[in-house]
């Protein structure tokens, strides 16, 4: 009877740091987490197809030619699930936006 308590007793604290490891590896849930899946999705840049009109609005907010941005922009945002911040530049941040290019070898993407 003796040894069955303190076995009873050995197994709860063992259970109680299982639980207190559980709950202290868990105190990174606030990063970011990237999973697999379309072309780009690993870039903190990553946008759903949905939300391309919105992305491309703010990427061609100051767009000489507003409608051809948008155009070229919603294509290449469907493409890869990734628009570049800001109006210009930065388009190091999304690989398969930079690359794209025109038949005659220009930059598809503003």
């Amino acid at each position: 009877m003796a040894i069955s308590k303190f076995l009873l007793v050995i197994m709860v604290l063992i259970s109680l740091f299982i639980v207190h490891l559980v709950e202290a590896d868990g105190d990174g849930d606030n990063q970011v987490v990237h999973t697999a899946g379309p072309e780009g999705a690993n870039n903190p840049t990553y946008i759903p197809t949905s939300e391309c009109g919105t992305a491309c609005e703010a990427r061609c907010l100051l767009a000489s030619r507003h409608k051809m941005c948008l155009r070229a922009c919603g294509t290449c945002c469907t493409r890869c699930n990734c628009v570049p911040p800001g109006t210009s530049g930065n388009q190091d941040l999304c690989p398969c936006y930079r690359d794209m290019l025109t038949h005659h070898g220009k930059h598809k993407c503003p």
